[in-house]
């Protein structure tokens, strides 16, 4: 454990926030920076009430990495031990229409943030990074010395932030990374206060399916013609809850390293699951049907991505522990509690009181109790 602060970038977004809370009830202390331009500082509010820490346990700024100015005098005015590193922009579809700003919002803010580190003697940083990096790869699991060769500008932006920090671990010795490659986070916490909340159209699959069953508009099931048991794209999910224990694992690392350290860690699994057998699961698990049509494949989705995960399973003393089951179920309570996302209690009016909402919350879906107590504990 350290006395200063963790700095998480993005730390009001869905993965950021998750392991803001992982981090707060771990007994470490958190500085979230975040611009907001795809997330909500309600989210920030509700991590507080979860856990339950003091006000100087948990500091938000609202800028942009990109700023230097702001960003620098956040350093030099708070004892900042580690950074961990979400900041970015993170859609495939977007990145196509629109890569010059995936190259500056993921790759010159890294770059940014670096140099800010190296000027407050902060050596220290856990990225997040995407299994996107290694497009349409052969091997049916993923080592992290798989070649990489990423189909969107966004997965290109990873690489390139990848390539960054190495160099950057290689010119400094202090410097010491842990780089986490995501397969595919879904569900949600299990208080059903904090989830996945994009502001724009979700891209993601889970957001689209419980989309889909709240609305009861039939989602898009982009591709049935892939070389895959049932037709549709393969990937490894992991459940946001697992994810954030990796995060804080990996931390833990970095935090027992004296040397020059920088290493990739495949976060996932090692298990594939298709579109078709979430969806099939999710109707399971809920009783709710989940309507879709199928459409084309769209550019840049690979047809199977799944990890091994093995590395940061033996070196990093981590494993994930929850199934499809429990990400479906989660994601669901998020979604049923939340039909309107972060913007439910403003809406409904419970005044900044988590727990009052829940209660009342409970009362107008009785369906909640059901999944909170059999499926998310």
């Amino acid at each position: 454990m350290t006395s200063g602060y963790i700095l998480v970038t993005g730390g009001a977004g869905y993965i950021g926030s998750h392991t803001t809370l992982c981090l707060l009830q771990n007994g470490y202390k958190v500085i979230i920076v975040d611009n907001l331009c795809n997330s909500y500082s309600e989210s920030i509010s509700r991590v507080k009430d979860i856990s339950g820490c003091k006000s100087s346990d948990l500091l938000f700024f609202k800028l942009s990495v990109n700023n230097k100015k702001k960003l620098s005098a956040v350093f030099n005015k708070y004892p900042i031990d580690a950074v961990i590193h979400f900041a970015g922009l993170k859609s495939v579809s977007e990145s196509i229409r629109d890569p010059l700003s995936y190259y500056h919002n993921n790759v010159t803010a890294t770059c940014t943030l670096l140099e800010c580190m190296e000027a407050a003697g902060c050596y220290k940083i856990v990225f997040s990074s995407s299994a996107t990096v290694y497009g349409n790869a052969k091997d049916e699991f993923i080592k992290e010395d798989a070649p990489v060769s990423p189909l969107t500008p966004y997965g290109r932006s990873k690489l390139m932030c990848e390539e960054v920090i190495k160099d950057s671990c290689i010119s400094n010795p202090s410097m010491c990374a842990a780089i986490l490659r995501y397969f595919n986070p879904v569900g949600c916490h299990k208080s059903g206060l904090i989830g996945e909340n994009p502001k724009n159209a979700p891209n993601n699959l889970m957001p689209c399916v419980t989309d889909a069953m709240m609305k009861k508009v039939p989602m898009k099931l982009y591709g049935e013609d892939y070389a895959t048991h049932d037709g549709t794209a393969v990937r490894d999910f992991i459940h946001v809850e697992d994810l954030a224990a990796g995060h804080l694992a990996a931390l833990r690392k970095l935090q027992s390293i004296q040397v020059s350290f920088c290493k990739i860690y495949n976060m996932g699994n090692g298990v594939g699951s298709s579109v078709k057998e979430v969806i099939f699961t999710m109707e399971t698990v809920t009783g709710v049907t989940v309507p879709f049509v199928v459409s084309p494949r769209r550019p840049g989705d690979a047809e199977k991505v799944v990890a091994c995960p093995d590395r940061a399973f033996s070196e990093l003393k981590w494993k994930p522990v929850k199934k499809l089951e429990d990400m479906c179920s989660s994601a669901w309570n998020w979604k049923y509690s939340n039909p309107d996302g972060y913007k439910m209690e403003k809406k409904m009016n419970f005044g900044g009181n988590h727990k009052v909402m829940l209660t009342k919350l409970k009362k107008n879906f009785s369906f909640i109790d059901h999944i909170s107590i059999s499926r998310a504990a």
